[in-house]
C-alpha cells in the first residue's frame, strides 16, 4: 500500500478480536463503492475468519488483506473471550504500527478489541487501544475524543470505577485535556477560534461546595488556566446543561470528567454512527463507537454505520 503512488491516504484497518463483530462491520463497510474511492486500504487481520465471515453474510473479500493466519480454523468461533483471539487482536495492531512507522499506511482505523481476551492472554494491565497505542508510540499526552455531527467530547478519565474517579481528575489533567481539545479542534476540524466547555463533577457543579469541593479545588483552577493561555473556556458547567449547550452550538467541544458522563448523552444521539478519535497520536487513529457485541457476532445483522464513519473521518481528517 505505497501511498506515493496516490493521493488518497492510504488506511490501516485492523481486524479486532476475531470472535467479535469486527469482521463482520469490516467487509460491510468496504462493500460500498463510495467508502472504497475513498482512500486505499489494507486490512490486516486473519484471512480464515474474514473469508468465514463473508460467506456466513454473503459479501466477498474484495480488498488486501495482511493475512497473519494466526487463528487455526478449528480453534475458532463466534462470540467467545479466548486467549487466543486476545493475543490475534494484539498482533494486529502491533502489525499496523509497523506499517504506520514505515510510512506504508498514513493512518489507523481500529475494529472493536475484547480487554477480557487481551488479559487472557497474559497483557494483565491492559486498558484499552487508547492506551496500548499511546504507550507503542511514546505518547505522552493523549486522549479520547467522541465524534457526532454536533457534538465532540473529550474525556479527562476513561475506563475507571466511578469512585474512582474523584481522586483521578487533577488540575493539570483537565488542563491538558482542554489544551489538546483545542489543539485538534483547530487542526482537524478548522475551528479557528474553538469555544470549549468545561462540565462539572457534581451536580449543579457543586453548587458553590456544597454538593462537593472539586470544582473549586481543582475544575475552576485548571478553567482558569486555560483561559489566561488559550481563552474561550468556559466551565465548570452542570452536566445536566453542558451538552444541550453544545448541540446547540455554544461549545465546539466539550470536556468530560469521565467516561458514562461524555458517553450518555453523545450515545443517545450518535449511538450507530459516533466515532472515537484518539488525539495526541503521531498519526490519525479512528475506531466505531461499540464494542465486540459477542452476542449478536456471526449472524449478520451487524450495523456498519459506525465502522463507515469511522473510515470517512480518517480519510478526511488525514487528506487535510
Amino acid at each position: 500500500m505505497p501511498t506515493s503512488r496516490s493521493s488518497r491516504p492510504g488506511i490501516a484497518i485492523t481486524m479486532g478480536d476475531p470472535s467479535g463483530i469486527g469482521p463482520e462491520v469490516i467487509l460491510k463497510a468496504l462493500a460500498s463503492p463510495k467508502i472504497r474511492r475513498l482512500t486505499n486500504f489494507l486490512v490486516i487481520g486473519d484471512g480464515f475468519v474474514l473469508n468465514e465471515t463473508g460467506r456466513r453474510i454473503g459479501v466477498k473479500v474484495n480488498f488486501p488483506v495482511l493475512d497473519l493466519s494466526n487463528i487455526p480454523p478449528r480453534a475458532f468461533s463466534y462470540g467467545k473471550a479466548h486467549p487466543r483471539f486476545g493475543r490475534a487482536s494484539i498482533q494486529y495492531i502491533d502489525a499496523a504500527l509497523e506499517l504506520l512507522k514505515s510510512g506504508r499506511a498514513d493512518c489507523l482505523v481500529t475494529a472493536p478489541i475484547n480487554k477480557r481476551s487481551v488479559r487472557l492472554a497474559g497483557l494483565f494491565d491492559f486498558e484499552g487501544h487508547t492506551e496500548y497505542l499511546a504507550s507503542k508510540t511514546r505518547t505522552k499526552d493523549y486522549a479520547m475524543m467522541f465524534v457526532g455531527r454536533s457534538l465532540k467530547i473529550t474525556l479527562v478519565t476513561r475506563h475507571l470505577r466511578l469512585k474512582d474517579v474523584p481522586n483521578s481528575i487533577s488540575k493539570d489533567a483537565i488542563y491538558k485535556a482542554i489544551l489538546l481539545t483545542r489543539k485538534y479542534l483547530k487542526k482537524y476540524f478548522k475551528i479557528s477560534r474553538p469555544k470549549i466547555g468545561v462540565a462539572g463533577l457534581n451536580p449543579h457543579a457543586g453548587e458553590s461546595g456544597i454538593f462537593g469541593r472539586e470544582e473549586k479545588d481543582i475544575i475552576i483552577p485548571a478553567v482558569k488556566k486555560a483561559n489566561r493561555s488559550m481563552g474561550q473556556v468556559s466551565g465548570p458547567i452542570p452536566p445536566d446543561v453542558i451538552f444541550y449547550d453544545a448541540v446547540n452550538k455554544k461549545f465546539d467541544g466539550v470536556v468530560a470528567m469521565y467516561h458514562d458522563q461524555g458517553l450518555i448523552p453523545f450515545k443517545l444521539l450518535y449511538f450507530k454512527d459516533g466515532v472515537n478519535l484518539t488525539l495526541g497520536l503521531p498519526f490519525v487513529r479512528t475506531s466505531p463507537d461499540h464494542g465486540t457485541a459477542f452476542d449478536i457476532a456471526g449472524k449478520g445483522v451487524a450495523d456498519p454505520s459506525s465502522m463507515i464513519e469511522a473510515i470517512r473521518l480518517a480519510a478526511r481528517l488525514t487528506a487535510k
